[in-house]
């Protein structure tokens, strides 16, 4: 962790990572070594770390990245349309993705590499493509739950009961993928209107409102929390990290999934060097980095091999989650959220 330490650098509630490692082969740091790229990710920030500093060792590409939610690098994206600062969006729920092709922040981008990752991770026009899957559900705090007398809760309704009131840290939607996860869950699970409803009942119990989707894990691991909505891969993280007392659960109703994913911003200013990154990511090799810094997500190359701590959550029991609706009507339903929470 100390090299970490060392290659962060705050810049308020955004973190920056600079990686400036040797470079790779002769052959390839004479053939990229003029060349330099800007990320923006939404993975998290160990997983941020290792990608650039390994893409950099090979390719001799010098690469730095922006850590942000899904929400921030959207804002960020359409602030700088007209002058785009980076060229690559890495990590991240892809209806986030979709939005952004829909207002023409994206890059067609069809990688050679591609043809390794299976069609229902891609998209079909080529705007982004997955990197890896990840289930959304509920992260507890055991201890708590055992002290209270409470079990986990196994259903969207269980998280509406009397014992779990302030006991609820989920993200806000406007500005976390994972939140707007569970929104678009919600609705497609119960309809507009009933889902909304249920969203309005569940802000009676939030205690708090996270700007980060994985925040939600984090604060239950604390003990700051009875129960954190969050992708469940984001759960084990934190158990593994020492935070022994979280337990990981699913709603029997059914529940939804993101599939991360990685674009080429329009317009940005390394498109050769941004093109490059996403035919390394897009391999068994890269892909199967996360794992070693604590990312336990399912994979979509179809040659790389899942983390095996995620063996855990593949009986989840999922929806047919619309990923085209939910990011084309990202937007509007964000609104709807807000306006029903008041």
């Amino acid at each position: 962790m100390n090299k970490k330490k060392l290659l962060a650098l705050a810049l308020g509630a955004v973190i920056t990572m600079t990686a400036f490692v040797g470079c790779g082969s002769k052959d390839s740091a004479s053939k990229n070594g003029d060349l330099k790229l800007t990320i923006y990710s939404g993975l998290m920030e160990d997983y941020m770390v290792k990608a650039v500093n390994e893409f950099q060792k090979e390719t001799g590409i010098k690469t730095e990245a922006v850590r942000m939610s899904s929400g921030e690098i959207l804002t960020r994206m359409r602030a700088e349309k007209a002058n785009p600062k980076a060229s690559v969006w890495f990590g991240g729920p892809a209806d986030g993705f979709i939005q952004a092709s829909e207002e023409g922040l994206l890059e067609k981008y069809e990688s050679p590499s591609a043809k390794d990752i299976l069609d229902e991770f891609k998209d079909k026009d080529g705007f982004w493509t997955g990197i890896y899957v990840g289930y959304l559900g509920f992260v507890s705090n055991e201890k708590l739950l055992k002290e209270k007398g409470i079990e986990a809760p196994k259903s969207w309704e269980d998280l509406l009961k009397p014992e779990f009131k302030g006991q609820v840290s989920t993200a806000n939607p406007g500005s976390s993928g994972t939140a707007y996860t569970t929104l678009a869950t919600v609705v497609q699970l119960m309809g507009e209107e009933k889902g909304l409803d249920y969203m309005k009942k569940l802000n009676g119990q939030v205690k708090s409102y996270e700007k980060s989707g994985t925040a939600p894990a984090r604060l239950a691991g604390q003990g700051e929390a009875m129960v954190g909505l969050s992708f469940l891969h984001d759960g084990i993280k934190y158990r593994e990290e020492g935070m022994k007392d979280l337990v990981m659960t699913a709603p029997v109703e059914g529940t939804g999934y993101e599939i991360g994913a990685v674009g080429v911003i329009k317009d940005g200013p390394d498109q050769e060097a941004a093109k490059k990154f996403v035919d390394w990511c897009l391999s068994k090799k890269a892909q199967e980095l996360g794992q070693t810094v604590g990312s336990y997500q399912f994979l979509t190359n179809k040659d790389a091999n899942a983390p095996e701590k995620a063996e855990e959550l593949k009986d989840t029991k999922l929806i047919k989650y619309d990923l085209d609706w939910a990011g084309k009507n990202r937007t509007a339903l964000v609104e709807k959220w807000n306006k029903s929470i008041k």
